[in-house]
Protein backbone atom coordinates (compact mmCIF):
# COMPACT_ATOMS: atom_id res chain seq x y z
CA UNK A 1 0.00 0.00 0.00
CA UNK A 2 1.00 3.70 -0.77
CA UNK A 3 2.66 5.45 2.33
CA UNK A 4 0.71 6.82 5.00
CA UNK A 5 0.46 10.85 5.62
CA UNK A 6 2.80 11.80 9.10
CA UNK A 7 0.97 11.47 11.98
CA UNK A 8 -0.73 14.63 13.09
CA UNK A 9 -2.79 15.47 10.20
CA UNK A 10 -0.15 18.52 8.58
CA UNK A 11 0.21 18.65 5.04
CA UNK A 12 4.03 20.61 5.11
CA UNK A 13 6.32 18.31 3.72
CA UNK A 14 8.97 17.54 5.46
CA UNK A 15 12.35 16.93 3.11
CA UNK A 16 15.18 14.60 3.84
CA UNK A 17 18.35 16.45 5.61
CA UNK A 18 20.54 14.84 3.91
CA UNK A 19 20.16 15.82 0.66
CA UNK A 20 16.96 17.67 0.68
CA UNK A 21 15.15 16.19 -2.01
CA UNK A 22 11.74 15.56 -1.90
CA UNK A 23 11.93 12.33 -1.22
CA UNK A 24 9.83 10.01 1.09
CA UNK A 25 11.06 10.58 4.95
CA UNK A 26 11.07 6.84 5.78
CA UNK A 27 14.32 6.54 8.93
CA UNK A 28 15.03 9.32 11.67
CA UNK A 29 18.70 8.88 13.55
CA UNK A 30 17.89 9.28 17.15
CA UNK A 31 21.63 10.41 18.01
CA UNK A 32 22.04 12.78 14.88
CA UNK A 33 18.27 13.58 15.39
CA UNK A 34 17.89 13.79 11.70
CA UNK A 35 15.34 12.59 9.29
CA UNK A 36 16.40 11.14 6.14
CA UNK A 37 15.30 8.78 3.08
CA UNK A 38 16.02 5.62 2.55
CA UNK A 39 18.60 6.62 -0.09
CA UNK A 40 20.77 8.84 2.71
CA UNK A 41 20.33 6.12 4.95
CA UNK A 42 22.27 3.74 3.31
CA UNK A 43 24.65 6.00 1.20
CA UNK A 44 25.22 8.93 3.32
CA UNK A 45 24.58 8.01 6.85
CA UNK A 46 26.34 4.97 7.02
CA UNK A 47 29.40 6.91 6.40
CA UNK A 48 28.63 8.86 9.61
CA UNK A 49 31.41 8.21 12.36
CA UNK A 50 30.45 5.65 14.32
CA UNK A 51 27.33 4.85 12.57
CA UNK A 52 27.16 1.34 13.31
CA UNK A 53 26.44 2.63 16.53
CA UNK A 54 23.69 5.07 16.20
CA UNK A 55 20.01 4.33 17.21
CA UNK A 56 18.00 4.41 13.54
CA UNK A 57 14.30 3.86 14.03
CA UNK A 58 11.76 4.22 11.14
CA UNK A 59 9.54 7.20 10.73
CA UNK A 60 6.18 5.26 11.84
CA UNK A 61 8.09 4.52 15.21
CA UNK A 62 8.91 8.24 16.12
CA UNK A 63 7.59 9.17 19.66
CA UNK A 64 7.27 5.64 20.60
CA UNK A 65 11.06 5.63 21.40
CA UNK A 66 13.08 8.31 24.06
CA UNK A 67 16.29 8.68 25.43
CA UNK A 68 17.16 7.01 28.37
CA UNK A 69 17.49 9.02 31.55
CA UNK A 70 20.94 9.01 33.92
CA UNK A 71 19.79 8.62 37.29
CA UNK A 72 23.55 8.50 38.39
CA UNK A 73 24.93 11.72 38.13
CA UNK A 74 22.24 14.34 39.81
CA UNK A 75 24.05 16.81 42.00
CA UNK A 76 22.90 16.99 45.83
CA UNK A 77 21.29 20.62 46.27
CA UNK A 78 22.56 20.83 49.92
CA UNK A 79 25.66 19.17 50.24
CA UNK A 80 28.59 19.78 47.43
CA UNK A 81 30.48 16.73 45.94
CA UNK A 82 27.64 14.88 46.94
CA UNK A 83 25.46 13.22 44.23
CA UNK A 84 21.38 12.33 44.95
CA UNK A 85 21.45 8.47 45.40
CA UNK A 86 17.45 7.77 46.47
CA UNK A 87 13.74 9.88 46.12
CA UNK A 88 12.47 11.03 49.54
CA UNK A 89 8.80 10.41 49.28
CA UNK A 90 8.16 12.46 52.33
CA UNK A 91 9.26 15.85 51.49
CA UNK A 92 9.45 14.80 47.99
CA UNK A 93 12.84 15.90 47.24
CA UNK A 94 15.97 14.53 45.51
CA UNK A 95 18.62 12.86 48.60
CA UNK A 96 22.01 12.14 48.92
CA UNK A 97 23.80 9.77 51.63
CA UNK A 98 24.20 12.65 53.95
CA UNK A 99 20.89 14.29 53.43
CA UNK A 100 19.67 10.82 54.63
CA UNK A 101 21.92 9.98 57.75
CA UNK A 102 21.23 13.86 59.02
CA UNK A 103 17.50 14.16 57.90
CA UNK A 104 15.60 11.87 55.92
CA UNK A 105 16.44 8.53 57.96
CA UNK A 106 12.95 7.43 59.05
CA UNK A 107 11.46 8.76 55.68
CA UNK A 108 10.02 6.93 52.81
CA UNK A 109 12.85 6.85 50.91
CA UNK A 110 12.48 5.37 47.23
CA UNK A 111 14.58 4.80 44.09
CA UNK A 112 14.96 7.83 41.84
CA UNK A 113 13.75 5.54 38.63
CA UNK A 114 10.85 4.16 40.63
CA UNK A 115 10.38 8.23 41.67
CA UNK A 116 10.60 9.23 38.06
CA UNK A 117 8.44 7.06 36.82
CA UNK A 118 5.98 7.71 39.39
CA UNK A 119 5.74 11.58 38.65
CA UNK A 120 5.91 10.70 35.00
CA UNK A 121 2.30 8.68 35.44
CA UNK A 122 1.12 11.33 37.73
CA UNK A 123 1.86 13.67 34.93
CA UNK A 124 0.79 11.37 32.30
CA UNK A 125 -3.07 11.41 34.34
CA UNK A 126 -2.52 15.10 34.50
CA UNK A 127 -1.70 15.36 30.32
CA UNK A 128 -4.66 13.05 29.28
CA UNK A 129 -6.77 14.81 32.15
CA UNK A 130 -5.77 18.26 30.57
CA UNK A 131 -6.79 16.49 27.09
CA UNK A 132 -9.93 15.27 27.97
CA UNK A 133 -10.79 19.21 29.27
CA UNK A 134 -9.72 19.98 26.11
CA UNK A 135 -11.32 17.48 23.51
CA UNK A 136 -14.51 18.78 25.74
CA UNK A 137 -13.85 22.33 25.31
CA UNK A 138 -13.03 21.78 21.59
CA UNK A 139 -16.06 19.98 21.32
CA UNK A 140 -18.21 22.31 22.41
CA UNK A 141 -16.53 24.73 20.41
CA UNK A 142 -17.39 23.26 17.16
CA UNK A 143 -20.57 22.86 18.39
CA UNK A 144 -21.28 26.05 19.02
CA UNK A 145 -19.80 27.41 15.34
CA UNK A 146 -21.54 24.64 13.92
CA UNK A 147 -24.83 26.63 15.83
CA UNK A 148 -23.73 29.61 14.56
CA UNK A 149 -23.37 28.31 11.06
CA UNK A 150 -27.01 26.69 11.73
CA UNK A 151 -28.34 30.12 12.85
CA UNK A 152 -27.05 32.29 10.29
CA UNK A 153 -27.98 29.80 7.42
CA UNK A 154 -31.60 30.37 9.08
CA UNK A 155 -31.54 33.79 9.11
CA UNK A 156 -30.14 34.48 5.40
CA UNK A 157 -33.71 32.04 4.76
CA UNK A 158 -35.91 33.85 6.50
CA UNK A 159 -34.47 37.03 5.10
CA UNK A 160 -35.24 35.70 2.04
CA UNK A 161 -38.02 34.49 3.01
CA UNK A 162 -38.95 37.78 4.58
CA UNK A 163 -37.90 39.58 1.02
CA UNK A 164 -39.90 37.25 -0.90
CA UNK A 165 -42.86 37.85 1.11
CA UNK A 166 -42.50 41.58 1.01
CA UNK A 167 -42.00 41.25 -3.09
CA UNK A 168 -45.29 39.62 -3.20
CA UNK A 169 -47.47 41.68 -0.63
CA UNK A 170 -46.00 44.76 -3.01
CA UNK A 171 -47.21 42.69 -6.14
CA UNK A 172 -50.52 42.37 -4.59
CA UNK A 173 -51.10 45.78 -3.51
CA UNK A 174 -49.89 47.24 -6.46
CA UNK A 175 -52.73 44.86 -8.59
CA UNK A 176 -55.48 46.10 -6.02
CA UNK A 177 -54.51 49.58 -6.16
CA UNK A 178 -54.64 49.14 -10.23
CA UNK A 179 -58.11 47.37 -9.45
CA UNK A 180 -59.34 50.39 -7.68
CA UNK A 181 -58.43 52.43 -10.30
CA UNK A 182 -59.74 50.32 -13.10
CA UNK A 183 -63.38 50.61 -10.64
CA UNK A 184 -62.90 53.97 -9.88
CA UNK A 185 -62.53 54.97 -13.71
CA UNK A 186 -65.85 52.70 -14.68
CA UNK A 187 -67.73 53.91 -12.20
CA UNK A 188 -66.92 57.52 -13.21
CA UNK A 189 -67.38 57.03 -16.77
CA UNK A 190 -70.47 55.05 -15.86
CA UNK A 191 -71.64 58.63 -14.01
CA UNK A 192 -70.68 60.89 -16.62
CA UNK A 193 -72.97 58.77 -19.11
CA UNK A 194 -76.10 59.82 -17.60
CA UNK A 195 -75.16 63.27 -17.00
CA UNK A 196 -73.98 63.56 -20.41
CA UNK A 197 -76.44 61.98 -22.27
CA UNK A 198 -78.82 64.73 -20.96
CA UNK A 199 -76.63 67.48 -20.88
CA UNK A 200 -76.25 66.81 -24.90
CA UNK A 201 -80.37 66.44 -25.04
CA UNK A 202 -80.34 70.29 -23.71
CA UNK A 203 -77.91 71.67 -25.43
CA UNK A 204 -79.52 70.31 -28.78
CA UNK A 205 -82.71 71.72 -27.75
CA UNK A 206 -80.80 75.21 -27.03
CA UNK A 207 -79.59 74.75 -30.23
CA UNK A 208 -83.33 74.21 -31.84
CA UNK A 209 -84.59 76.93 -29.84
CA UNK A 210 -82.11 79.83 -30.77
CA UNK A 211 -83.27 79.11 -34.66
CA UNK A 212 -86.89 79.28 -33.70
CA UNK A 213 -86.47 82.87 -32.03
CA UNK A 214 -84.48 84.03 -34.65
CA UNK A 215 -87.70 82.86 -37.11
CA UNK A 216 -90.06 84.73 -34.65
CA UNK A 217 -88.18 87.82 -34.88
CA UNK A 218 -88.16 87.61 -38.81
CA UNK A 219 -91.83 87.38 -38.64
CA UNK A 220 -91.97 90.23 -36.39
CA UNK A 221 -89.64 92.31 -38.35
CA UNK A 222 -92.37 91.61 -41.27
CA UNK A 223 -93.20 95.11 -43.12
CA UNK A 224 -96.24 93.63 -45.31
CA UNK A 225 -99.31 93.17 -43.67
CA UNK A 226 -100.51 90.19 -46.30
CA UNK A 227 -97.10 88.26 -45.75
CA UNK A 228 -97.17 88.35 -41.46
CA UNK A 229 -100.75 87.21 -41.60
CA UNK A 230 -99.64 84.33 -44.24
CA UNK A 231 -96.06 83.03 -41.68
CA UNK A 232 -98.05 84.19 -37.82
CA UNK A 233 -99.56 81.06 -37.73
CA UNK A 234 -96.89 78.80 -38.38
CA UNK A 235 -94.72 81.08 -35.71
CA UNK A 236 -97.36 80.70 -32.88
CA UNK A 237 -96.93 76.75 -33.38
CA UNK A 238 -92.93 77.52 -32.91
CA UNK A 239 -93.29 78.82 -29.25
CA UNK A 240 -95.70 75.92 -28.07
CA UNK A 241 -92.21 73.16 -27.79
CA UNK A 242 -91.95 71.35 -24.79
CA UNK A 243 -88.37 71.38 -23.05
CA UNK A 244 -86.69 68.22 -22.98
CA UNK A 245 -87.46 66.30 -19.82
CA UNK A 246 -84.27 65.19 -17.66
CA UNK A 247 -82.94 63.10 -14.85
CA UNK A 248 -84.51 64.27 -11.09
CA UNK A 249 -81.24 63.17 -9.89
CA UNK A 250 -77.29 61.46 -10.85
CA UNK A 251 -75.33 58.67 -8.95
CA UNK A 252 -71.96 60.17 -7.70
CA UNK A 253 -68.46 58.36 -8.27
CA UNK A 254 -67.71 56.18 -5.80
CA UNK A 255 -65.63 57.14 -2.71
CA UNK A 256 -62.23 55.45 -1.33
CA UNK A 257 -61.65 54.39 2.06
CA UNK A 258 -58.53 53.93 2.92
CA UNK A 259 -57.73 50.30 4.80
CA UNK A 260 -54.83 49.27 7.31
CA UNK A 261 -51.85 47.03 6.84
CA UNK A 262 -52.16 44.22 9.93
CA UNK A 263 -49.74 41.95 11.20
CA UNK A 264 -52.29 39.52 10.33
CA UNK A 265 -51.85 39.93 6.32
CA UNK A 266 -48.42 41.00 6.23
CA UNK A 267 -46.88 38.25 8.45
CA UNK A 268 -44.97 38.03 12.21
CA UNK A 269 -41.90 36.61 13.86
CA UNK A 270 -42.39 33.86 16.28
CA UNK A 271 -39.83 32.20 18.49
CA UNK A 272 -38.20 28.90 17.19
CA UNK A 273 -37.36 27.08 20.27
CA UNK A 274 -33.99 27.22 22.00
CA UNK A 275 -30.35 26.84 20.55
CA UNK A 276 -28.44 23.37 22.83
CA UNK A 277 -24.29 22.80 22.54
CA UNK A 278 -25.08 19.98 24.98
CA UNK A 279 -24.82 16.20 23.39
CA UNK A 280 -26.76 13.42 25.14
CA UNK A 281 -26.32 10.59 23.33
CA UNK A 282 -29.08 7.83 23.79
CA UNK A 283 -29.48 4.19 21.94
CA UNK A 284 -32.08 1.98 22.04
CA UNK A 285 -32.29 -1.54 20.65
CA UNK A 286 -36.05 -1.87 18.99
CA UNK A 287 -35.37 -5.18 17.44
CA UNK A 288 -32.42 -7.96 17.72
CA UNK A 289 -32.13 -10.36 15.25
CA UNK A 290 -29.91 -13.73 15.53
CA UNK A 291 -28.17 -15.16 12.06
CA UNK A 292 -26.08 -18.20 10.72
CA UNK A 293 -22.95 -15.81 10.18
CA UNK A 294 -19.72 -15.43 11.48
CA UNK A 295 -19.76 -12.06 11.01
CA UNK A 296 -22.11 -9.55 9.65
CA UNK A 297 -19.45 -7.17 7.84
CA UNK A 298 -21.45 -5.33 5.54
CA UNK A 299 -25.58 -4.10 5.95
CA UNK A 300 -27.66 -2.81 3.41
CA UNK A 301 -31.62 -1.79 4.34
CA UNK A 302 -34.14 -1.86 1.31
CA UNK A 303 -36.76 0.37 0.72
CA UNK A 304 -38.72 -2.90 0.64
CA UNK A 305 -37.75 -3.53 4.24
CA UNK A 306 -35.53 -6.47 3.29
CA UNK A 307 -31.40 -6.22 4.49
CA UNK A 308 -28.90 -6.76 3.02
CA UNK A 309 -26.34 -8.42 4.83
CA UNK A 310 -22.68 -9.75 3.89
CA UNK A 311 -20.58 -12.00 6.00
CA UNK A 312 -17.44 -9.99 3.83
CA UNK A 313 -13.84 -12.12 3.60
CA UNK A 314 -16.15 -15.60 4.80
CA UNK A 315 -17.72 -15.26 1.52
CA UNK A 316 -22.07 -15.00 2.06
CA UNK A 317 -23.90 -12.56 0.61
CA UNK A 318 -27.65 -12.68 1.72
CA UNK A 319 -30.90 -11.10 1.73
CA UNK A 320 -32.79 -11.03 4.34
CA UNK A 321 -36.56 -10.39 5.66
CA UNK A 322 -37.37 -9.54 9.65
CA UNK A 323 -40.10 -11.85 10.46
CA UNK A 324 -41.38 -10.98 13.95
CA UNK A 325 -37.66 -12.12 15.98
CA UNK A 326 -36.07 -14.18 12.90
CA UNK A 327 -34.93 -12.87 9.82
CA UNK A 328 -35.92 -15.27 6.64
CA UNK A 329 -33.58 -15.42 4.28
CA UNK A 330 -35.02 -14.36 0.87
CA UNK A 331 -31.79 -15.17 -1.34
CA UNK A 332 -28.22 -16.11 -0.96
CA UNK A 333 -25.00 -15.85 -2.80
CA UNK A 334 -21.50 -17.20 -2.29
CA UNK A 335 -19.40 -14.00 -3.05
CA UNK A 336 -16.31 -12.59 -1.18
CA UNK A 337 -17.57 -8.57 -0.62
CA UNK A 338 -15.72 -5.68 0.62
CA UNK A 339 -17.69 -2.75 -0.07
CA UNK A 340 -21.46 -2.90 -0.57
CA UNK A 341 -24.07 -0.11 -0.81
CA UNK A 342 -28.06 0.23 -1.65
CA UNK A 343 -29.04 3.01 -4.01
CA UNK A 344 -32.12 5.39 -3.54
CA UNK A 345 -33.51 3.33 -6.42
CA UNK A 346 -33.29 0.00 -4.51
CA UNK A 347 -30.28 -1.34 -6.69
CA UNK A 348 -27.67 -3.25 -4.85
CA UNK A 349 -23.81 -2.83 -5.31
CA UNK A 350 -20.87 -4.78 -4.69
CA UNK A 351 -17.06 -4.42 -4.29
CA UNK A 352 -16.31 -7.79 -5.21
CA UNK A 353 -12.91 -10.00 -5.15
CA UNK A 354 -11.12 -9.07 -7.58
CA UNK A 355 -13.71 -7.52 -10.10
CA UNK A 356 -12.34 -3.58 -11.29
CA UNK A 357 -16.44 -3.08 -11.87
CA UNK A 358 -18.75 -2.42 -9.21
CA UNK A 359 -21.10 -5.90 -9.09
CA UNK A 360 -24.90 -5.64 -9.71
CA UNK A 361 -27.52 -8.13 -8.91
CA UNK A 362 -29.76 -8.43 -11.47
CA UNK A 363 -34.01 -9.08 -10.96
CA UNK A 364 -33.50 -12.90 -11.61
CA UNK A 365 -30.30 -13.03 -8.90
CA UNK A 366 -27.62 -13.00 -11.93
CA UNK A 367 -24.22 -10.96 -10.66
CA UNK A 368 -23.44 -8.84 -13.01
CA UNK A 369 -20.51 -6.30 -14.25
CA UNK A 370 -22.17 -1.88 -13.30
CA UNK A 371 -21.40 0.67 -15.45
CA UNK A 372 -18.80 1.87 -12.95
CA UNK A 373 -15.49 0.97 -13.53
CA UNK A 374 -11.92 1.96 -11.90
CA UNK A 375 -9.60 -0.25 -14.38
CA UNK A 376 -6.41 -0.33 -13.56
CA UNK A 377 -7.94 -0.66 -9.61
CA UNK A 378 -10.03 -3.00 -7.81
CA UNK A 379 -12.75 -1.07 -5.79
CA UNK A 380 -12.67 -1.96 -1.86
CA UNK A 381 -15.63 0.76 -0.61
CA UNK A 382 -18.62 2.50 -1.81
CA UNK A 383 -20.51 5.23 -0.84
CA UNK A 384 -23.65 6.18 -2.88
CA UNK A 385 -24.31 10.39 -2.31
CA UNK A 386 -27.53 10.40 -4.64
CA UNK A 387 -28.94 8.15 -7.45
CA UNK A 388 -26.69 10.12 -9.73
CA UNK A 389 -23.28 10.31 -8.17
CA UNK A 390 -21.33 7.32 -5.65
CA UNK A 391 -17.78 7.17 -4.33
CA UNK A 392 -15.91 4.65 -4.85
CA UNK A 393 -12.40 3.90 -2.67
CA UNK A 394 -10.01 2.09 -5.08
CA UNK A 395 -6.17 0.72 -5.31
CA UNK A 396 -3.42 -1.19 -7.13
CA UNK A 397 -0.77 -1.95 -4.78
CA UNK A 398 1.55 -3.08 -7.94
CA UNK A 399 0.80 0.78 -9.45
CA UNK A 400 1.27 1.89 -5.67
CA UNK A 401 -2.11 3.89 -6.05
CA UNK A 402 -4.76 4.69 -3.17
CA UNK A 403 -7.94 6.86 -4.60
CA UNK A 404 -11.54 8.30 -3.83
CA UNK A 405 -13.06 8.71 -7.16
CA UNK A 406 -16.53 10.72 -7.15
CA UNK A 407 -18.45 8.92 -10.26
CA UNK A 408 -21.72 9.70 -12.14
CA UNK A 409 -24.33 7.69 -12.94
CA UNK A 410 -22.83 6.94 -16.27
CA UNK A 411 -19.96 5.78 -14.71
CA UNK A 412 -17.72 8.48 -15.61
CA UNK A 413 -14.95 9.60 -13.11
CA UNK A 414 -15.91 13.14 -12.26
CA UNK A 415 -13.11 13.75 -9.37
CA UNK A 416 -10.25 11.41 -8.35
CA UNK A 417 -8.74 12.05 -4.58
CA UNK A 418 -5.22 10.72 -4.51
CA UNK A 419 -2.40 13.06 -3.89
CA UNK A 420 -2.13 16.61 -1.98
CA UNK A 421 -0.87 19.91 -3.00
CA UNK A 422 2.48 18.62 -2.66
CA UNK A 423 1.84 15.86 -4.66
CA UNK A 424 1.76 13.45 -1.42
CA UNK A 425 -0.17 10.70 -1.42
CA UNK A 426 -3.37 11.45 0.34
CA UNK A 427 -4.18 7.88 1.51
CA UNK A 428 -2.40 4.82 2.88
CA UNK A 429 -5.56 1.97 2.57
CA UNK A 430 -9.07 3.83 2.37
CA UNK A 431 -11.67 1.46 3.63
CA UNK A 432 -14.96 3.01 4.12
CA UNK A 433 -16.90 5.80 3.13
CA UNK A 434 -19.28 8.55 4.69
CA UNK A 435 -20.49 12.05 3.40
CA UNK A 436 -21.81 14.93 5.41
CA UNK A 437 -24.81 17.56 3.95
CA UNK A 438 -21.61 20.19 4.12
CA UNK A 439 -20.32 18.23 1.75
CA UNK A 440 -17.22 16.92 3.49
CA UNK A 441 -15.85 13.14 2.43
CA UNK A 442 -14.84 11.11 5.96
CA UNK A 443 -12.80 8.23 4.68
CA UNK A 444 -11.57 4.57 6.86
CA UNK A 445 -7.90 4.81 6.08
CA UNK A 446 -5.82 2.16 7.53
CA UNK A 447 -1.93 3.02 8.20
CA UNK A 448 -1.16 -0.67 8.96
CA UNK A 449 -1.79 -4.19 8.94
CA UNK A 450 -2.71 -4.91 12.20
CA UNK A 451 -6.12 -2.15 11.23
CA UNK A 452 -4.50 0.05 12.99
CA UNK A 453 -6.07 3.93 11.08
CA UNK A 454 -7.35 7.17 11.07
CA UNK A 455 -10.50 9.45 9.75
CA UNK A 456 -9.81 11.56 6.80
CA UNK A 457 -12.01 14.71 6.32
CA UNK A 458 -11.76 16.14 2.95
CA UNK A 459 -13.33 19.70 2.00
CA UNK A 460 -15.00 19.83 -0.89
CA UNK A 461 -11.65 21.04 -2.78
CA UNK A 462 -10.06 17.63 -1.86
CA UNK A 463 -7.91 19.65 1.09
CA UNK A 464 -7.30 17.97 4.41
CA UNK A 465 -9.31 19.03 7.31
CA UNK A 466 -8.85 17.03 9.58
CA UNK A 467 -7.38 13.24 10.34
CA UNK A 468 -9.33 11.81 13.54
CA UNK A 469 -6.80 9.10 14.93
CA UNK A 470 -8.75 8.43 18.39
CA UNK A 471 -8.75 9.73 21.82
CA UNK A 472 -6.16 9.08 24.70
CA UNK A 473 -9.51 8.56 27.22
CA UNK A 474 -10.95 5.65 24.29
CA UNK A 475 -8.01 3.93 22.75
CA UNK A 476 -5.96 4.48 26.69
CA UNK A 477 -4.83 0.67 26.28
CA UNK A 478 -5.63 -0.03 22.70
CA UNK A 479 -4.98 1.33 19.52
CA UNK A 480 -7.91 3.00 16.96
CA UNK A 481 -8.79 0.78 14.54
CA UNK A 482 -11.61 2.24 12.63
CA UNK A 483 -13.84 -0.45 10.90
CA UNK A 484 -17.04 0.99 9.36
CA UNK A 485 -18.36 4.56 9.30
CA UNK A 486 -21.73 5.79 8.54
CA UNK A 487 -23.13 9.82 8.66
CA UNK A 488 -26.66 10.23 11.17
CA UNK A 489 -29.44 12.53 10.18
CA UNK A 490 -28.50 15.25 12.39
CA UNK A 491 -25.14 15.35 10.12
CA UNK A 492 -22.95 13.67 12.47
CA UNK A 493 -20.14 10.41 11.99
CA UNK A 494 -20.20 7.51 13.74
CA UNK A 495 -17.26 5.08 13.49
CA UNK A 496 -16.83 1.53 15.17
CA UNK A 497 -13.92 0.31 16.23
CA UNK A 498 -12.02 -3.34 15.80
CA UNK A 499 -11.26 -3.66 19.20
CA UNK A 500 -13.38 -1.81 21.74
CA UNK A 501 -17.27 -2.00 21.72
CA UNK A 502 -17.34 1.96 21.55
CA UNK A 503 -18.96 3.99 19.12
CA UNK A 504 -17.07 7.24 18.42
CA UNK A 505 -19.20 10.17 17.24
CA UNK A 506 -17.67 13.27 15.50
CA UNK A 507 -18.91 16.27 13.95
CA UNK A 508 -18.94 17.20 9.92
CA UNK A 509 -15.01 18.23 10.62
CA UNK A 510 -13.80 15.20 11.97
CA UNK A 511 -13.63 16.54 15.53
CA UNK A 512 -14.64 13.78 18.59
CA UNK A 513 -18.10 15.30 20.31
CA UNK A 514 -18.95 12.37 21.91
CA UNK A 515 -18.87 8.46 22.40
CA UNK A 516 -20.81 5.44 23.05
CA UNK A 517 -19.99 1.74 24.99
CA UNK A 518 -22.58 -0.14 23.02
CA UNK A 519 -21.77 -2.82 26.16
CA UNK A 520 -24.03 -0.63 28.45
CA UNK A 521 -27.16 -1.68 25.98
CA UNK A 522 -25.96 -5.48 25.75
CA UNK A 523 -24.18 -5.11 22.32
CA UNK A 524 -20.47 -7.07 21.64
CA UNK A 525 -17.88 -6.53 19.02
CA UNK A 526 -19.61 -4.02 16.94
CA UNK A 527 -18.34 -3.83 13.40
CA UNK A 528 -20.96 -2.51 10.55
CA UNK A 529 -23.08 0.46 10.18
CA UNK A 530 -25.93 1.49 8.55
CA UNK A 531 -28.93 3.96 8.65
CA UNK A 532 -31.96 3.42 6.96
CA UNK A 533 -34.67 6.03 5.34
CA UNK A 534 -36.40 6.43 8.58
CA UNK A 535 -33.11 7.55 10.65
CA UNK A 536 -32.66 4.47 12.22
CA UNK A 537 -29.49 2.52 13.06
CA UNK A 538 -27.95 -1.19 11.84
CA UNK A 539 -25.64 -2.09 13.93
CA UNK A 540 -23.74 -5.60 12.47
CA UNK A 541 -21.65 -7.84 15.13
CA UNK A 542 -18.73 -10.41 14.60
CA UNK A 543 -17.84 -12.71 16.92
CA UNK A 544 -15.47 -13.28 19.56
CA UNK A 545 -11.59 -13.53 18.68
CA UNK A 546 -10.59 -17.15 18.60
CA UNK A 547 -14.08 -18.50 18.41
CA UNK A 548 -16.07 -20.53 15.73
CA UNK A 549 -19.57 -19.47 16.31
CA UNK A 550 -22.02 -18.45 13.77
CA UNK A 551 -24.23 -16.76 15.52
CA UNK A 552 -23.44 -13.44 14.66
CA UNK A 553 -26.21 -10.75 15.37
CA UNK A 554 -28.33 -7.63 13.37
CA UNK A 555 -29.42 -4.83 16.01
CA UNK A 556 -31.45 -2.47 14.97
CA UNK A 557 -31.54 1.20 16.92
CA UNK A 558 -32.73 4.11 17.64
CA UNK A 559 -30.65 7.09 18.11
CA UNK A 560 -31.56 10.43 19.92
CA UNK A 561 -28.82 13.50 20.30
CA UNK A 562 -26.59 12.73 17.43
Amino acid sequence: MASSQPFGGGQVPVNCKLCKTDRPIQWKCMDCSIMMCAHCKDNVHSQFKNALDHKIIKREEIGLHKEELDFTNIKCNEHTGQSSCLYCNTCEILVCPTCVAKVHKKHDLIEISDAYNIKVEILKKGQSKMQKSNYTTNAKKDQLNKLVSAENIKYNKEKRNIQSHEETVKQQVEQYFKELKNKLEQNHETVLLSVKSDLNAISSFTNQKEDKINEVQDCIDISNASEFFKEVKKMEKFTETQEPRTRPSYSSSQKFIPGNFTQSNIGSLQDDGNLSAEINTSLVINSEYQTELESIALVGPCLDQTIWISSGSYGMLQRVKPEGTNLKVMSKLNIEVYGMAVTPSNQLLLCAKGKKSLQQISSSGELTDSVYNVSPLLPNAIHVISDNKLIVAAYNNELKRETVIIMNKKGDKETVYENDEHNQPIFNNPWYITTTCTGNIHVVDRISDDARGKVVVLGQGGHIINQYTGHPTINKSKPFKPVRIVTTPSDNVVVTDLNIPILHILNDNGHLISYFNTKDIGIEFPISLAINTTGQLYIGCSRAAGTKTKDAKLYVIKIEGF
